[in-house]
């Protein structure tokens, strides 16, 4: 796709139709946007996390409706960090790339639900932190954040932030959430993270921010599990992750105007 955001850049999207896309014509779906750590590039949620098998699987038993899974590539090149952030420089903006033009670009070829209660906005470690500063900055663009290992305190990397604190600030969502949280709750918005038992660079910023969270009566749910900063641990925990994506994207109020999604009727109330 070409992204204005970013001067007319041509960017890969990897795109997952669930099954039953082709068979029924008239079905829209819910999407899951997915954002790339790193380094890294979209593929890793395909092959690595196999993120298609997953859903594959939690359709079969009955555990979520299918939904479109879309994974764009965050970057110029695999080892070129961007932090998914709109950089002072001109022609990158790649919150934009992802808030506007991603979304617009797979609403127009794709049948998707064209409303943000039914996109979530996944990432794993800086993919995360993209998710999280991207939520905030767009209430009600994404009716789900996640963050799989993720931060809330941008990176003081200048050839984005240009060394400016008040650019620093405001990419950084420990910092930003309490402004936007009345705009957040307004869209119900969700915020479902986790960290590695033993990421310990990490898991302190997002303890806190769990508790920020709560002050500010965001939904949300933290877990620390078992483990470090890998794909062992994503891989493990990509169904639960997904699973409770997709419950977070059929809250009861929404359920007629997702009917025309199909399996929706056969989705199965749990905790996630």
């Amino acid at each position: 796709m070409t992204s204005a955001a970013l001067g007319g850049r041509q960017q890969p999207v990897d795109v997952y139709l669930p099954p039953g896309y082709a068979a029924h014509a008239s079905a829209r779906y819910p999407v899951v946007y997915l954002l790339h750590g790193f380094p890294g590039m979209p593929a890793g949620f395909f092959r690595a996390g196999r993120l298609g098998v997953v859903e594959d699987i939690l359709i079969a038993k009955r555990l979520i409706r299918p939904v479109i899974l879309v994974a764009p590539f965050g970057s110029t090149g695999v080892f070129t960090d961007k932090e998914w952030a709109n950089g002072v420089r001109p022609h990158e903006g790649w919150e934009t790339y992802v808030a506007r033009d991603v979304v617009r670009a797979v609403d127009a070829r794709y049948r998707t639900i064209r409303a943000g209660w039914a996109r979530a906005l996944v990432g794993l470690s800086e993919g995360g932190y993209g998710a999280l500063n991207i939520g905030v900055h767009h209430p009600g663009e994404f009716r789900v954040l996640e963050s799989w290992s993720g931060y809330v305190r941008a990176d003081d990397i200048a050839s984005i932030f240009g060394k400016r604190q008040a650019v620093l600030r405001w990419n950084s969502p420990a910092l930003t959430f309490p402004a936007a949280a009345a705009a957040l709750r307004a869209a119900h918005t969700f915020v479902w993270f986790y960290s590695g038992s033993v990421d310990k660079s990490l898991l302190p910023q997002n303890r806190e921010f769990e508790q920020e969270l709560s002050r500010l009566r965001i939904g949300s749910h933290f877990a620390v599990v078992r483990g470090g900063h890998d794909w062992a641990l994503w891989r493990g925990q990509a169904a639960k992750a997904l699973l409770a994506a997709c419950k977070r994207l059929l809250l009861p109020s929404y359920q007629a105007r997702a009917r025309h999604v199909p399996g929706t009727s056969n989705v199965r109330k749990g905790r996630a």
